[in-house]
């Protein structure tokens, strides 16, 4: 029994050390993806941060799944999006495509930067009052910063974008994916599937689909993927705009006496 005793503390502690070192792995995908950019390395760059987006889901499912949340947790990680999914795909689009409006360019970045921590400072403060925050509100900042990174993957493999489109594009994409961090937007989460068990079938079908086209053609798709679901809360919003007018244009043009009383 003693031996029990003693050695459950310390189960506990590598239980908790687990999430923290698939954190850590997610701090350094970000840090190689910004010495990648510092050597023109863009794709080696883009890639790094598609890694440090598969650390942060990987440590996010472990602490739930083996119930080590934490305060201290929730901040480590916080913290490696910052570097991970802010400053790396900001200076990547910076030094990719922004370079050439100068000063612009610089205050697209840090537009794109700032948006991301708000975006995180929000999540926590929604996390510590609400642990069951479904969907998001904003954009997810590893969304914004994977559309970034498939976006120079995608110019590498797929369609060579010219030196007169980078500017613009990049100058508007930056700019949306900022505004939408920090909109209130809804997004889905993979938490939301378990409150939708009669859906399970149809979600595993969609994953199965995605999953084929992505191991198809991985440098277009992965884009695509990312950019679906930045536009997906958009999407949404509109579509529950347009049902709701409708809905309301409907009940005017029934009598008024069909009421109730």
């Amino acid at each position: 029994m003693r031996g029990n005793f003693m050695k459950q503390p310390r189960r506990r502690r590598v239980v908790s050390l687990i999430p923290n070192i698939l954190t850590t792995g997610n701090l350094f995908s970000g840090l190689a993806s910004i010495l990648f950019v510092f050597g023109a390395n863009f794709e080696a760059a883009a890639i790094a941060i598609l890694v440090a987006i598969v650390f942060d889901v990987l440590d996010g499912t472990t602490a739930r799944l083996m119930k080590s949340t934490s305060d201290f947790g929730l901040q480590y990680d916080s913290l490696g999006d910052v570097v991970s999914f802010g400053v790396a795909p900001g200076l990547l689009v910076y030094v990719w495509a922004l370079s050439t409006p100068k000063m612009l360019g610089a205050a697209v970045m840090f537009a794109f930067v700032a948006c991301g921590a708000l975006r995180l400072a929000r999540h926590n403060v929604l996390a510590t009052t609400n642990n069951n925050e479904k969907p998001f509100t904003g954009l997810p900042i590893p969304g914004a910063a994977g559309v970034i990174a498939t976006l120079v993957i995608f110019d590498h493999h797929v369609v060579a974008l010219g030196e007169s489109v980078k500017p613009i594009l990049g100058i508007v994409l930056t700019l949306s994916l900022a505004f939408l961090m920090v909109s209130t937007f809804r997004y889905r989460s993979l938490k939301e599937l378990k409150a939708q068990e009669h859906h399970h079938f149809n979600y595993l079908v969609y994953a199965v689909l995605i999953l084929m086209a992505v191991l198809a053609y991985p440098q277009a798709m992965l884009f695509v993927v990312f950019a679906v679901y930045a536009l997906s809360g958009v999407v949404e919003q509109g579509w529950k705009l347009v049902a709701g007018m409708t809905g309301e244009k409907s009940k005017a043009d029934v009598p008024s006496d069909e009421f109730p009383k």
